[in-house]
């Protein structure tokens, strides 16, 4: 019998592909059909195309994601990939994260040929980052440093890090295994020092809402810890209404039944902070997260999330 091929919507990026293909050869695995039923549909975004500007300043998040969500809604493509810290916290009407595969290494890493680590650079050498969340990381602890913005994939990046362009940058460690590139990491940094963004190193398939069969197919391959950590992570994103303008962080671990949470905020310029840690029943992890993100905006200053 002749079936249509279910088709997965990316970017184009090698890290985008990379984790497309990932989910392609686990469906596989999990359904045993050939490869050929899975089609690949590469798309370009907002994003992708304008790379010298920081985000905040020409949309946000769903820069990365409104093209492959208009071809999921009117029935193009049958699921979408995304890197999960790239997902707007609403998702457009008659669409909804179906869920993740396991969740890899969420720190990130310093890249340098100057420098051993981030504490090695001498005061005013250049940092380079497209995240506010890095930006105001690295100038909590090097206020002495100067921090640029830094767009482009992975290897653009690094491409102009070895150009001179900056003298380090911060990428996550998630992305670099995922292209087998690892090993490039200068210093790998502590997750209680520079907690991630929230999602990172979790990939997230999108798919319509009304789509019982896509639901089915997908089921085998989702991990039940990595969606209950992302709930937490997402609701506490969602209290603080994360535009790209405010540096956040949110990190939740599950831990059979339990799950303990650590979320932050700071000022773009790293000299304001507030944090949280909770943790408790993993069946209630969204309350938890938006307990979070509410307890962070009560101590925060009125004009905290103004972006100033």
């Amino acid at each position: 019998m002749q079936t249509n091929p279910v088709r997965i919507g990316t970017r184009g990026s090698p890290l985008a592909l990379a984790q497309a293909h990932t989910v392609r050869d686990r469906l596989v695995a999990a359904t045993g059909r050939p490869q050929e039923d899975f089609a690949i549909t590469v798309m370009s975004t907002a994003g992708d195309r304008v790379t010298d500007r920081a985000l905040a300043e020409i949309g946000g998040k769903g820069l990365f994601t409104q093209e492959i969500e208009d071809a999921l809604l009117d029935g193009r493509i049958d699921l979408a990939v995304h890197s999960a810290k790239d997902m707007p916290t609403v998702l457009p009407e008659g669409l909804h994260l179906a869920g993740y595969l396991p969740r890899a290494d969420v720190r990130d890493v310093f890249l340098s040929a100057r420098a051993g680590g981030l504490g090695g650079l001498s005061a005013g050498q250049v940092v380079g980052t497209a995240s506010l969340r890095r930006g105001a990381l690295i100038r909590r602890r090097r206020p002495d440093l100067a921090v640029v913005n830094f767009r482009g994939n992975v290897q653009s990046r690094l491409r102009k890090l070895s150009e001179g362009v900056v003298d380090a940058t911060l990428l996550a460690l998630a992305g670099l295994t995922r292209l087998g590139m690892a090993e490039i990491a200068t210093e790998i940094l502590p997750v209680d020092d520079f907690p991630p963004a929230v999602g990172q190193g979790a990939i997230a398939i999108e798919a319509r809402i009304d789509d019982p069969a896509t639901a089915a197919l997908l089921a085998p391959v989702l991990d039940r810890d990595t969606g209950v950590a992302l709930g937490a992570e997402r609701a506490f994103l969602s209290v603080l209404d994360g535009s790209c303008r405010t540096p956040i962080a949110g990190h939740a671990v599950v831990t059979g039944e339990r799950m303990a949470f650590h979320g932050l905020i700071l000022t773009p310029d790293g000299a304001e902070w507030h944090e949280i840690r909770l943790d408790g029943e993993a069946s209630a992890a969204a309350g938890i997260g938006a307990e979070a993100g509410r307890e962070l905006r009560a101590r925060a200053r009125p004009d905290f999330f103004s972006g100033s």
